[in-house]
């Protein structure tokens, strides 16, 4: 159950507070070694997303170890187009794999979005047993990737370095790529919504690829669909939070409060936090931007810019994290020497 008390929450909700809370994208990881020694237990990857009690530990094992302020969901953006109907797998040192959809007979194929939930089913107990287990003070975040960043991994097969293959077919078949959208947005608010439902008190909308739409494009597929997504679960539960990632936004980052609804706009480093404090923190709580590199090169670096991160974002609401999520390289020490920074010590 959410309280007044969880510093997350209050960030979310407007406050200012004299320390920012912290977690990190990605903060239950192959940095970790118990990460590591939980994944091999389960075999592989999606096994492990679709154990709930080993998804539950390695969501846990990051909270016990630092102490963060919020523990996010350990799953996949890519469960979503598995539960359609996609082929998915994880090939070792080279990502995702899956059956890809590029023609009206492909979308066809694809499930109803109410079939989705026998697949996702075990998420949702994952959520269940976290709601149960985390310490009082720590707040639970659902998520879901956004219907851009899932659509093009759908069109490609694949993760690719420029996105090209779904901004073709938007070029070539724009009815085709809106119903595909379209089905992918009906299906992240269902989603998201059974997560709520079995306890995540905040969800994030993660688009990581947001920063290859140009123009116009820009917000029909990036902006708008975090919108409805957003509109549609504060009807379903009033008050929820949610926190919009339009990574690589760069300057549109400015009135992404307003024009998505979101109650967070997570920033990448790309932008300067003094920047992001004028233009963006004015319309509501932001979360960021620390480099994720330094919590692998660590040194004075590390502790002056989490300084600057902190002192930036004082005057507002503010949720500390990284630009992105953390790196399997990255050193344990340097997570907590930033953490030290971060609460003073």
């Amino acid at each position: 159950m959410s309280t007044p008390q969880k510093t997350i929450l209050r960030a979310l909700a407007g406050e200012t507070l004299p320390t920012p809370p912290i977690w990190m994208m990605r903060q239950a990881g192959r940095y970790l070694p118990e990460y590591r020694a939980t994944r091999e237990q389960a075999g592989d990857f999606l096994s492990l997303c679709y154990n709930p009690d080993l998804a539950a530990e390695v969501t846990l094992q990051p909270i016990r170890r630092f102490g963060f302020d919020a523990a996010i969901l350990f799953a996949d953006i890519l469960l979503v187009p598995q539960a359609l109907g996609l082929d998915l797998a994880f090939e070792a040192g080279e990502g995702p794999r899956l059956s890809t959809i590029t023609t009206r007979d492909d979308l066809a194929r694809l499930k109803p979005v109410e079939a989705i939930h026998d697949t996702l089913s075990p998420v949702y107990e994952t959520v269940r047993i976290l709601s149960g287990a985390l310490p009082p003070e720590t707040t639970l975040i659902g998520f879901a990737g956004a219907p851009w960043t899932v659509a093009t991994y759908m069109i490609a097969g694949r993760g690719t370095p420029d996105q090209g293959p779904a901004h073709a077919l938007k070029a070539a078949d724009r009815p085709l790529f809106d119903a595909i959208l379209d089905r992918l947005t009906l299906a992240t608010i269902d989603y998201l919504s059974r997560q709520v439902q079995a306890g995540a008190e905040v969800v994030k909308i993660f688009d990581s690829w947001a920063g290859s739409l140009r123009g116009d494009d820009f917000h029909a597929y990036a902006l708008e669909p975090a919108r409805r997504i957003t509109a549609a679960l504060k009807a379903r539960h009033p008050g929820l939070p949610v926190i919009a990632f339009p990574r690589g936004a760069g300057e549109r980052f400015a009135g992404t409060h307003a024009a998505t609804g979101a109650d967070c706009i997570a920033l990448d480093d790309g932008v300067a936090p003094e920047w992001a404090a004028a233009q963006v923190q004015t319309g509501g709580c932001v979360q960021g931007n620390l480099a994720s590199a330094h919590l692998v090169s660590g040194g004075p670096a590390l502790v002056e810019d989490t300084r600057r991160v902190v002192r930036a974002f004082a005057h507002g609401p503010h949720i500390f994290n990284l630009g992105h999520g953390i790196t399997p390289d990255a050193s344990i020490d340097n997570v907590h020497r930033m953490i030290d920074t971060v609460r003073g010590a």
